[in-house]
């Protein structure tokens, strides 16, 4: 299992090959329907908020206040296709490296991870209090009080934060060849009327 962290560059992420498992170190900013859709729209982040050539991990962490700040408690993907509408600009806008999630995108975005050197690597689903495991700490949240606990962007240090690339800046999806493959072997089973 390879190992990579910050910064993460357009060769390594164009080196990377759907099935390659990882382990990341470093940064992931959360990021879901509310902020994809303010950041598509136009809007520019706040200060402290540094998009640029980062990860993003289509998350909704469980956070708890703690004397010391936040305590990540449960960190599972939510679905990605959601975001599709809004995840071509993004990539082109900030230059995304990496977006993390669950099931899998469409066309739009394999279209700029080509132009752009972009993957798409699928988190574990079912596996939310494993991951908040990797969360070192929650470096700093925003838009908490414009969207919400769930929709705001949190900024998490992660530490062996594992995945697979399912989607790689060639224009290959895993997601597509086994929808494929299952339809082929549905048709085979099941007659057409």
């Amino acid at each position: 299992m390879l190992t990579f962290q910050q910064p993460v560059s357009e060769e390594f992420v164009r080196s990377l090959k759907c099935g390659d498992s990882l382990l990341y170190n470093g940064v992931l900013y959360t990021a879901r329907d509310a902020a994809h859709k303010f950041f598509a729209a136009g809007a520019n982040p706040v200060s402290g908020l540094d998009l640029r050539g980062g990860l993003i991990y289509h998350c909704g962490p469980v956070t708890v206040k703690t004397a010391d700040g936040w305590a990540v408690t449960a960190a599972g993907p939510t679905t990605s296709i959601r975001e599709e509408p809004y995840m071509g600009t993004l990539i082109r806008r900030f230059g995304l490296r990496g977006i993390i999630g669950k099931g899998g995108m469409g066309e739009g975005t394999a279209q700029a991870c080509r132009d752009c050197g972009c993957v798409y690597l699928h988190a574990i689903g079912g596996a939310a209090r494993l991951l908040a495991r990797c969360v070192e700490s929650v470096l700093d949240v925003f838009y908490y009080e414009d969207f919400g606990a769930p929709e705001a962007i949190w900024k998490l240090q992660v530490k062996n934060f594992p995945v697979i690339v399912t989607m790689d800046s060639t224009g290959r999806s895993l997601h597509q060849e086994v929808l494929q493959t299952s339809r082929r072997q549905f048709e085979a089973l099941v007659p057409s009327r």
